[in-house]
């Protein structure tokens, strides 16, 4: 008698050990030329991202590297016009009047959300277009709630803690995308999980040093892939993406928030408990929105 199950987990370890060492040649042979790069990723976007990088560039090549991408660009026209950055109504039509408006680092995070919705629509990535937009969609919760806890919970720059709770699975991401081609391991999330829990701290570093994002957001999100400690001094923008990631995990389930909360050192630093995470959500719904809007959800 053929032993069916045993045959099947032969399968799925064979299947898991294939997508590791995958993953491993692809991110060594990336690190050994100095880019580690996103499958689906568009060239423009790290172009841009670079540019950003440099602290004195000038309003200038910031145009024209955005320029180059009449759709991103067209975004950030957009985005200069909504109520976000526009509470007055008054309209600006050129590029670099909007990118003023909205500031440089808002630039870097249209530009992710630009980069991800042209990602989730590679046709070799169509397979797994469900799973890349659930973890969007979770990216963009996080990343709403960072801002506005670093609005009124923390002396953190809010377009950072923004940017920061966008990018904070990145390397979640960067997982599914190599993983597309092996769709017997996505059937089987136990395996799947195995490998994101065991490569997404050391890709998501990667990626952000290859994009040259600021130290700070690089240091927040590899702090979510170690044990919570309780520094001294002010919250800062560990506890206020640490805080996020914890709301996003369990507002389906309202009636534990306050124990969860209660529990974590990030959010008693910060203040945060259920009734005031219920003031900030409630006064901040409009905001809410509107930055989900601008984010492409």
């Amino acid at each position: 008698m053929v032993n069916t199950a045993g045959a099947h987990a032969a399968r799925t370890g064979a299947a898991h050990d294939v997508v590791a060492v995958s993953i491993a040649q692809a991110l060594a042979q990336e690190l050994a030329v100095g880019r580690v790069e996103l499958p689906g990723f568009p060239e423009i976007a790290t172009q841009v991202q670079r540019v950003l990088a440099d602290e004195d560039v000038t309003p200038l090549r910031v145009v024209r590297a955005v320029g180059a991408e009449p759709v991103l660009a067209g975004r950030i026209v957009q985005c200069a016009n909504s109520v976000i950055f526009n509470p007055c109504g008054k309209p600006v039509l050129e590029l670099r009047t909007a990118i003023a408006r909205v500031g440089l680092e808002f630039v870097r995070t249209l530009t992710i959300s630009f980069a991800v919705k042209q990602l989730k629509s590679a046709s070799a990535l169509q397979a797994i277009e469900p799973q890349l937009q659930a973890l969007w969609l979770r990216s963009v919760t996080v990343s709403t709630l960072c801002f506005v806890i670093a609005r009124r919970l923390a002396r953190v720059n809010a377009d950072t803690a923004l940017l920061a709770g966008l990018l904070h699975a990145v390397g979640a991401l960067y997982v599914q995308t190599r993983a597309a081609d092996y769709p017997e391991l996505l059937a089987d999330a136990q395996a799947y999980h195995a490998i994101e829990r065991e490569w997404e701290a050391s890709i998501a570093q990667a990626l952000l040093a290859s994009w040259r994002v600021s130290e700070a957001i690089v240091d927040a999100v590899g702090a979510l892939h170690r044990a919570e400690r309780e520094p001294a001094g002010p919250a800062g923008l560990r506890e206020v993406l640490r805080a996020a990631v914890l709301l996003e995990r369990n507002l389906g389930t309202p009636q534990d928030l306050g124990i969860v909360l209660a529990a974590s050192p990030a959010c008693t630093r910060l203040g945060l408990t259920a009734g005031i995470y219920q003031a900030i959500a409630q006064e901040s719904e409009a905001e809410i929105a509107a930055l989900r809007g601008v984010l492409g959800c």
